[in-house]
């Protein structure tokens, strides 16, 4: 049984970004009760593996790490990053060149 790779892919960023609201979430309330902290290192990573848009949601609907740097420019290069990678992929596979 083959399994579509979009199906995969979607149920991939699904999970990444699930988990990404929860670390999140996480680290606010461990924040708010002085507690042991998510480290930024590890939400900027799952951001880097396909958590970027719920990196970016969560920091508004949390108001969690918005105005903390290094942390918001990372985040933006990240983003920047997959932005641009996504482009070239779509650029290629639209005008018949693979990789």
């Amino acid at each position: 049984m083959s399994t579509n790779p979009w199906v995969l892919s979607a149920l991939y960023l699904f999970t990444i970004n699930a988990l990404e609201i929860l670390l999140f979430m996480l680290d606010k309330r461990r924040a708010r009760l002085g507690h042991w902290r998510i480290s930024e290192r590890t939400l900027l990573i799952v951001a880097l593996v396909g958590g970027t848009p719920s990196a970016y949601w969560s920091r508004r609907l949390f108001r969690h790490k918005t105005r903390k740097q290094p942390f918001s420019t990372l985040l933006h290069v990240i983003a920047l990053l997959q932005l641009s990678a996504v482009t070239a992929i779509t650029w290629n596979a639209l005008s018949g060149k693979y990789f």
